[in-house]
């Protein structure tokens, strides 16, 4: 890999992909096929950071050895138009140019466009950050330490091309489809639990949560099913999509890279069948986490890990197929409102002082790269794979629960399976009933509360309801 690849190459790669979408129409993009001729194709790349390399943004401890390695999973659908790929990475976050340029070169690797191509983080928190911006930002001030690698970012993402062109001279036949979905029990928990009378947030219950006061309050608000899209030539099944909402880490910190215990669960599912590809999506999760469940204890990881597992052997069991009739991949881009406290020259103000703390300069660079990116006017965005009556919903950045909840609820003869943690640039994309309650969701949130009515508007466009 070469550590000497200059700054503004990369720079000129996201500023052209987000010139690409310049040239797009604003309007829902969408296509629908009736097909009995549908094909899958598979792939798996190892994205596993090298020693040293920064975790989740530059301020927790950076690598210094390799629990279970970091994976890049994606499907790939032909016969539908253009191919369609889906993919899922075990990131903690990829945004803005980043997000987009990887999504150029897959579709350029493929022969299909950018907007067909979904790439989703897992979101574990011993793994990287990637956002190309804030890199180049923080690269400038000279004392600050990385945020990714260019040399790591570029060899993934070249890999990753290689590997999805590679996969389609291995095409399966896919006649069947199914839906499927079990009740996990003891994981996921609501974040913002704690309010005073004004239901104001007192205290937070983060991925992992020590005090027994909120640890014994209730669930709260979350998504309890795990739901799987499985892929069928005949009577074989040759992928499996999972989907279930939570922050996916059992504890973190320590420099010690992994997938956490629901890329444990995957993998355990993967080596028991090995013909059939495991994918695991996140769901909208940016107010659940395991807190109620998870003391942060390392002997609470494999336990979480079972019962993810048990969730994904649950669906499988208690899945039903049908031939395929239709597909359709539809999308819809956005333009948020940034947060009307971002100023460009306080954001840099704070980055530049040599005195604040790593996390106190690090994120306001992703502050400034996200007001920048609003600013040239690169959108985000929402896709969503239909087949029959299955609907899957592609979301941003860390979504709350409501947006996925409200999905299901919009469209209540539809099976819908949602992944967020797309694009990260917005970090947290609260309902705007939470934006007064306040909290650190609320607090660390890059856009306007009207974000909620653009995000609904964009859901039920790509529902068509």
């Amino acid at each position: 890999m070469n550590h000497s690849q200059p700054r503004r190459d990369f720079l000129q790669q996201s500023l052209a992909a987000a010139t690409l979408w310049s040239l797009l129409p604003d309007s829902l993009k969408a296509d629908e096929h009736r097909t009995d001729s549908l094909s899958l194709s598979r792939f798996t790349v190892d994205i596993t950071p090298p020693e040293g390399h920064s975790l989740c943004g530059g301020w927790i401890t950076p690598v210094k050895d390799v629990t279970d390695e970091l994976q890049a999973l994606g499907l790939i659908l032909q016969g539908a138009g253009k191919p369609i790929v889906v993919m899922a990475i075990d990131w903690t976050a990829l945004s803005n140019g980043g997000h987009l340029l990887w999504r150029t070169k897959i579709a350029e690797a493929v022969g299909t466009t950018p907007e067909r191509v979904a790439i989703h983080c897992v979101h574990q928190h011993n793994a990287p950050f990637a956002c190309l911006e804030a890199q180049a930002i923080v690269e400038a001030q000279g004392d600050l330490p990385h945020i990714v690698r260019l040399d790591y970012f570029h060899d993934c993402i070249d890999r990753i091309s290689r590997a999805a062109k590679e996969s389609l001279t291995h095409l399966s036949p896919v006649s069947h489809v199914g839906k499927g979905e079990a009740r996990v029990e003891k994981v996921a928990s609501n974040r913002r639990i704690y309010r005073d009378e004004n239901g104001v947030i007192k205290a937070m219950r983060g991925s992992s949560c020590k005090d027994p006061k909120l640890r014994a309050m209730t669930e709260g608000t979350i998504d309890p099913m795990l739901k799987t899209i499985s892929f069928y030539n005949k009577d074989q099944c040759v992928a499996a999509i999972h989907y279930y909402a939570t922050h996916p880490m059992s504890y973190y910190g320590d420099g010690l890279v992994t997938s956490d215990f629901v890329g444990i669960a995957r993998k355990r599912l993967q080596q028991e069948q090995p013909d059939c590809h495991h994918i695991y999506f996140t769901g909208a999760a940016g107010n659940v986490s395991a807190g109620k469940y998870n003391d942060g204890s390392h002997p609470v990881r494999p336990i979480l890990a079972q019962r993810i597992y048990e969730g994904m052997i649950g669906a499988l069991k208690n899945t039903t197929k049908s031939p395929i009739e239709s597909v359709s991949w539809r999308t819809v881009e956005m333009l948020p409102e940034v947060r009307s406290t971002f100023d460009k020259d306080e954001l840099l103000k704070v980055i530049s002082n040599k005195d604040g703390s790593v996390v106190s300069r690090n994120r306001p660079s992703y502050m400034l790269a996200w007001l920048n990116r609003v600013q040239r006017k690169q959108p985000i965005v929402l896709s969503s794979l239909g087949i029959n009556d299955i609907s899957t919903i592609h979301l941003p950045a860390e979504s709350f629960i409501e947006y996925q909840l409200r999905a299901q609820k919009l469209a209540p003869k539809q099976f819908v399976a949602t992944a967020a943690y797309g694009d990260g640039g917005p970090w947290y994309l609260p309902v705007k009933e939470e934006y007064p309650a306040m909290g650190y969701e609320v607090r660390v949130a890059f856009c306007e509360p009207t974000i909620d009515d653009i995000m609904t508007a964009g859901i039920k466009e790509l529902l068509g309801v």
